[in-house]
């Protein structure tokens, strides 16, 4: 197992006014990473016969499909706008987690969970997308986890972007619009501080275990559209949430030139 140093802010008082004792500890990652290593990435595109566009993204043990699927109408309160909607729904296969979970279906609800990821998703693609260059119809991003293994929500909008950009393609081929409608690339990565360390792209081992993680969702032209973080036990300072953004802004120029080489193909 690859050991690797780094600062640990002790977890102890100290006396008013006083600084916090850095000291140095070994941490060692379950992967065997290094703090700033990504998991291995794939993304394979056009998988889905039917949809208008489509990709499997992995990231490590993480599998996600994504497709897009192209209506020509819009929501009620958008008609007559002359501009389009992009829009995603989000679920978990029964057994892309250790043991089974339910349908959601078979339960009758959706989970808080899924409405709120399924929401980012949404948004995170309608953040690059000119909507009125799309005219009078609505994209739907449907993300379905085959595979679980930490970072779902941030592979779902790094593979949604592919399947939507594949999408828009296929509409300028058939002459339904006349450009691509996407202004940017948008990617989504997660990151942490595991034994007192900010790390990059967790999976589950360790997203189970950190001491703060958060969600990443930034553009390629460095634009931030979302950040999501939380503290799991003692608050995390504003030099961390650096040490984080700076793992996040490497991680997705990974992914914008995985991204890129998908379409491309």
């Amino acid at each position: 197992m690859i050991r690797v140093w780094g600062l640990h802010r002790a977890r102890q008082r100290v006396s008013a006014g006083a600084s916090p004792v850095l000291t140095a500890r070994p941490m060692s990652r379950p992967s065997g990473r290094a703090p700033g290593a990504l998991r291995t990435v794939s993304i394979q595109p056009g998988v889905a016969r039917h949809a208008e566009g489509s990709c499997v993204i992995r990231m490590g043990l993480t599998e996600v499909l994504c497709t897009a699927s192209v209506e020509g109408k819009v929501p009620p309160f958008l008609r007559g706008q002359g501009q389009g909607w992009v829009t995603a729904e989000y679920g978990m296969l029964p057994r892309a987690t250790h043991t089974r979970g339910d349908r959601e279906a078979a339960r009758g609800k959706q989970s808080g969970r899924t409405q709120e990821i399924q929401r980012l998703i949404g948004r995170s693609l309608r953040a690059v997308t000119d909507l009125k260059a799309m005219g009078e119809m609505t994209i739907t991003l449907d993300c379905d986890v085959l595979t679980a293994d930490g970072g779902t929500r941030c592979a779902s909008i790094t593979g949604a972007w592919v399947a939507l950009h594949l999408a828009f393609e296929h509409c300028k081929r058939m002459n339904i619009i006349t450009r691509n409608p996407l202004k940017d690339q948008v990617a989504a990565i997660s990151c942490g501080i595991y034994q007192g360390v900010p790390v990059l792209d967790l999976d589950y081992d360790e997203d189970s275990k950190a001491d703060a993680d958060a969600n990443f969702v930034l553009t390629a032209s460095g634009g931030i559209v979302e950040i999501q973080g939380t503290a799991e036990g003692a608050p995390f300072t504003e030099a961390d949430l650096q040490a984080l953004m700076g793992h996040a802004r490497e991680g997705t120029a990974a992914l914008f030139a995985k991204q890129r080489l998908a379409v491309d193909k």
